[in-house]
């Protein structure tokens, strides 16, 4: 299949999903930039393969990747985080660690938890600022990060997490103890 092909297969509805299990070893920056759009679709499969295809692709896609942390959806610099994360594109980590300060609460869960993933010591200023994020999905991946790379909270830190009482975060606060 050449490349108009595969961009009109990745825009038809019946053709999408079969077309991106085909795609796992293509490095045209067009087609790339097409999957990662799909992290939009409202179809969780087509974004689950959209992930695969990004994932297990063992091309030099950085560039195309970190392009789609810049993108208007939340949705797509969200999965693009996890992308790079689970790729362990180490060198993404400065355009990751930018997203801790995204409007959207989905990102900013996304790229904590991206940096523990990396084991990002780099990052730390911005991972204890998450433990007070106003979103508790974010403040658990930060917090949860912060273990990841070794890093002790201070009692403020503590205590903003104590005060939310939840199970997950009894089972975070143990790596802490």
């Amino acid at each position: 299949m050449n490349r108009e092909e595969i961009l009109e297969s990745l825009k038809n509805e019946k053709l999408r999903k079969s077309i991106l299990q085909t795609l796992t070893q293509n490095n045209d920056p067009e087609i790339i930039h097409e999957i990662i759009q799909l992290f939009d679709d409202e179809d969780i499969e087509i974004r689950g393969e959209a992930f695969s295809s990004l994932f297990l692709n063992r091309g030099n896609i950085l560039k195309d990747l970190v392009l789609g942390l810049r993108h208007d959806s939340k949705n797509v610099r969200a999965y693009t985080t996890l992308v790079l994360a689970n790729r362990n594109e180490k060198n993404a980590i400065e355009e990751i660690i930018k997203l801790t300060n995204d409007s959207s609460g989905l990102v900013r869960t996304c790229a904590y938890g991206a940096l523990g993933h990396l084991e990002a010591k780099q990052s730390a200023k911005e991972l204890h600022k998450g433990v007070f994020d106003s979103n508790l999905e974010a403040v658990k991946s930060a917090a949860y990060s912060l273990t990841r790379i070794k890093e002790k909270i201070s009692d403020k830190e503590l205590e903003e997490l104590h005060k939310l009482d939840k199970p997950e975060f009894d089972r975070i606060l143990k790596f802490f103890n």
